[in-house]
């Protein structure tokens, strides 16, 4: 024991040292990608707007306008210069958070935008939260009732839930919960700022909707990791060293299977967004879903192009920090080598161990 903890920190200066070397590349690689997608994805959007045709001379001013009053809202909105030099004034005005105008209010469509982005973030983010919390436990608890009932149960709920659409369970939800049980209301939004228990009132029953399918994917991605996790040396080891089980569980074997959970989480995200279309819908929820629908039915083209360009921006901007959690979570992930996953969690729970000893 005396050379184990002489050698201590020798090893964190080293395992320090590893980190610092090989942490930047998968964050750089990662931002890297992400701004590659963003670029792809903000030529994407602005080609579909250009391939629409539509006109916001004609449109705004009716079939009495003439092609010289045509002309001249075609030049006030730039639609008279050339398609690239078009997207590259777009795309530049958006980086600094310009978005345009909108064709028919002329109003910014940055302001309509993010009004209405809180609502969904909001939304989404305590959807996520219900989604780690409801998956964590299920999956804990079934690996730990490795093919027992519980184990069972929980599989079985899962596959049930993750076929669910949202609309269905939203709808299910209403009808039970609004309506026959009148514990909520069915629809309507308060901003968290204003009155943080009435919006929690209004947002309980579209976050769990969408929880749903994300909870159920977490649960079985968690139960499976844990279950090789619980075989692993280390675990062994760990308890023969005498560390309490809900010590290694939530200091040791939680933190190296979290990984392929968490990255399900985050491959959750663009799906929270997708299903917020019928489920904003469904609650009378004034979100960014709403905005580009009726965004859509006016052939308003820039705020289309702003709503889809921020919610990429946001699906983006949520795998960075999911990337950033799972180098966070388990340093073993930032060399690229999941086989050392073991050994890290062996060494850990030596210097565990010692800690414990010397304490």
């Amino acid at each position: 024991m005396t050379a184990l903890a002489a050698a201590l920190p020798e090893r964190r200066r080293s395992a320090r040292a590893r980190r610092a070397l090989i942490a930047p590349r998968p964050i750089g690689s990662a931002v890297l990608t992400t701004a590659t997608v963003f670029l792809l994805s903000s030529l994407l959007t602005f080609g579909l707007g250009a391939l629409s045709n539509a006109n916001p001379g004609a449109a705004v001013l009716g079939e009495t306008a003439t092609p010289a009053d045509i002309d001249r809202m075609n030049h006030a909105f730039g639609l008279d210069r050339p398609l690239p030099v078009q997207y590259v004034s777009w795309l530049g005005h958006a980086l600094t958070g310009d978005l345009g105008r909108s064709w028919f209010t002329t109003l910014p469509v940055s302001d309509s935008v993010f009004r209405a982005l809180p609502v969904d973030l909001s939304i989404a983010g305590l959807a996520l939260v219900i989604a780690v919390l409801l998956g964590a436990a299920g999956g804990i608890a079934a690996a730990y009732s490795n093919g027992g009932r519980l184990d069972r149960a929980i599989t079985a709920a899962c596959s049930v839930l993750g076929t669910l659409p949202a609309f269905v369970v939203a709808i299910a939800l209403i009808a039970v919960v609004s309506v026959k049980l009148g514990w909520l209301p069915s629809g309507g939004y308060t901003a968290f700022g204003d009155d943080p228990a009435q919006w929690l009132r209004f947002a309980a029953l579209p976050a769990f909707a969408l929880s749903l399918d994300a909870a159920a994917n977490v649960a079985r991605q968690l139960r499976a990791s844990l279950v090789g996790e619980l075989r692993a040396n280390y675990v062994t080891g760990a308890v023969m060293r005498g560390l309490s089980a809900r010590r290694v569980l939530f200091g040791h074997v939680l933190r190296n299977a979290a990984g392929p959970a968490l990255t399900v989480l985050g491959m959750s995200v663009p799906m929270l967004i997708g299903g917020a279309v019928v489920t904003e819908r469904i609650f009378n929820l004034p979100g960014i879903a709403q905005l580009s629908l009726q965004a859509a039915q006016q052939h308003d083209v820039p705020v289309i192009q702003g709503t889809l360009l921020v919610t990429v921006a946001v699906v983006l901007l949520a795998n960075i920090a999911i990337n950033a959690g799972l180098l966070a979570l388990n340093p073993a992930a930032r060399s690229g080598r999941s086989k050392t996953t073991a050994a890290s969690g062996d060494g850990a729970l030596a210097d565990d161990a010692s800690r414990g000893g010397a304490s």
